[in-house]
């Protein structure tokens, strides 16, 4: 029994609390048989204690292992081989990945490339060209399967071969995919040699607090970040300072003084990130040539 994919069920289970019911109890296992001193002495509030109880009560473990089998779904946590390694290195990784697919292996050079859903012609040209160079030479592509740029991101991916991923802000089954237009991108991916995965249980609708958690996910993954375009305000822009956060390679496009879908990128280049002309600029970025991919 994968007492981490049950537990990722549960949908108080914060970074914060798994860490400390795992100092707590030898073996999560344990937490199915503990009472309410127990739950507490490991440190939950007391709020959060009567709830995991309740739904540790209606929920049945045979039956969470029989559902994740049925749809496919797999399942990877922080103290297995195999978890991406890089994503264990931000402060508040998941403890548990839902994913269909192959994850990436470690060796892998990971490039998350995010933009606007309101994207212009230039920023799609921009994103193409660039995807389908760092495709060519054995990049593999992180994104968040939004409309707009991350959507052209994963489709220009597929369509030149490459290999991609994708992290959601809702659950991984097909009746929660979100957004429902890239229900059948995400069979792609999968069949292409990716994967889509997600922190959020099988059944997950994807909510506003969701997408600002999975943008960490998006950074977390990767060598560098790619930003294509971005307004001032946007999801987009938050993952790539989040990547900064992370010390990763941030790298973003310029755009013109006038383009409202362009401001974020002009920013984000004020704060030090890379600028980026061409595919080269960007292996150059995370230190990278065709030798060594």
């Amino acid at each position: 029994m994968n007492y981490h994919a049950a537990l990722a069920h549960f949908p108080k289970i914060t970074y914060r609390r798994y860490r400390l019911l795992a100092a707590y109890f030898n073996h999560l296992s344990d937490l199915w048989q503990a009472k309410f001193p127990d739950l507490i002495d490991a440190g939950l509030e007391e709020k959060i204690a009567h709830e995991f109880l309740a739904w540790r009560h209606s929920h049945s473990l045979q039956a969470i292992a029989i559902n994740l089998q049925k749809l496919n779904i797999k399942t990877i946590s922080l103290s297995e081989p195999g978890y991406p390694p890089l994503l264990k290195e931000i402060a508040d990784p998941p403890h548990t990945l839902f994913y269909r697919g192959i994850l990436p292996k470690p060796e892998d050079y990971l490039l998350s490339v995010v933009g606007t859903r309101k994207y212009t012609t230039y920023g799609k040209e921009a994103c193409e060209t660039l995807v389908s160079e760092l495709v060519g030479v054995g990049i593999k592509i992180v994104s968040g399967l939004a409309l707009g740029i991350d959507g052209i991101a994963h489709q220009t991916t597929i369509l030149n071969g490459g290999i991609t991923y994708a992290v959601l802000g809702s659950g991984i089954d097909r009746g929660s995919i979100y957004p429902r237009e890239h229900a059948s991108l995400v069979e792609k991916i999968i069949e292409n040699g990716g994967a889509v995965l997600s922190e959020y249980p099988p059944g997950f609708g994807a909510t506003r607090y969701s997408f600002p958690a999975r943008n960490r996910i998006v950074a977390g993954l990767s060598r560098g970040l790619l930003l294509i375009e971005a307004p001032e305000r946007s999801g987009a822009l938050i993952t790539a300072r989040l990547a900064l956060d992370y010390n990763r390679e941030v790298m973003a496009i310029p755009h013109s003084l006038t383009s409202p879908t362009g401001q974020g990128n002009n920013n984000l280049l004020k704060l030090g990130a890379r600028v980026i002309l061409n595919s080269n600029d960007v292996l150059e970025s995370m230190q990278l040539t065709t030798t060594n991919l």
